[in-house]
């Protein structure tokens, strides 16, 4: 028996593959079509739309590498139930290619995030998330202490520091989104650890860290995005870079 497809309009010659990717997900954003459920198959979405086969498979090959749908043999094509790690993927490559001045940008997105990111975690943070954010502070604490050598292990630890941050906010869908912007920060986080180890100065970066922790415990919002940016470190480092010059 035919599903009731009444979301489903025919298409104009614009972009075929694209606007049969927009019907369908535009139809998951109004909730016609909810996680689980079956989509029609190619032939009543080439019948209803009124374009070709060839371009309803392609579409539905892109749906399913970005993870929105999911093929599930001798069944059909359903819509995803959860979120999966290929929706980032396409995200990451869109931002690594942007020709814009990318630096400026990324620090942006990634104080932005990064304050999103406590907010959340402040308000829903529990006793033992503390209790881990404060173990992963310890941690990072001793490898600084180890030395100017052990630049390595404090960059893994303050990388644990702050996935513990953003698994407080019990949001998988933000904690992914974060990750990829963790990503992209990864060489600047890098240099930033580096140099503040081999420069003698763990003891300030611990301690921007530990401000950060506070500021959760005591669910204060107040020089929120200041306290964020002073774990950076960009003014240090690019006075060091002139003095180098």
């Amino acid at each position: 028996m035919s599903q009731n497809i009444s979301y489903l309009k025919k298409l104009n010659n614009e972009s075929v593959v694209q606007r049969v990717i927009n019907c369908l997900t535009d139809a998951m954003i109004n909730k016609e079509l909810r996680p689980g459920d079956k989509i029609p198959t190619e032939l009543e979405l080439s019948e209803t739309l009124g374009v070709g086969r060839n371009s309803i498979r392609e579409a539905i090959k892109i749906l399913v590498y970005l993870g929105v749908l999911e093929i599930r043999r001798a069944e059909g094509t359903f819509v995803c139930e959860g979120f999966t790690e290929s929706m980032i993927d396409p995200m990451i490559y869109g931002i690594i290619l942007d020709k814009a001045d990318s630096y400026d940008n990324l620090m942006e997105l990634r104080e932005m995030m990064e304050a999103g990111v406590v907010r959340l975690a402040m308000a829903k943070y529990t006793e033992e998330d503390m209790q881990n954010l404060e173990e992963k502070l310890s941690v990072m604490k001793a490898e600084i202490e180890k030395g100017p050598d052990n630049t390595q292990a404090t960059f893994e630890a303050d990388n644990e520091f702050h996935d513990a941050v953003s698994r407080m906010g019990h949001n998988p869908l933000i904690d992914k989104i974060n990750r990829v912007v963790q990503m992209l920060t990864w060489s600047i986080r890098l240099e930033t650890v580096t140099y503040m180890v081999e420069s003698g100065r763990g003891q300030e970066l611990y301690k921007a860290h530990e401000t950060i922790c506070q500021m959760l415990k005591d669910r204060d919002m107040s020089n929120l995005n200041q306290n964020i940016r002073d774990t950076y470190f960009e003014n240090e480092i690019k006075k060091d870079r002139v003095s180098f010059i």
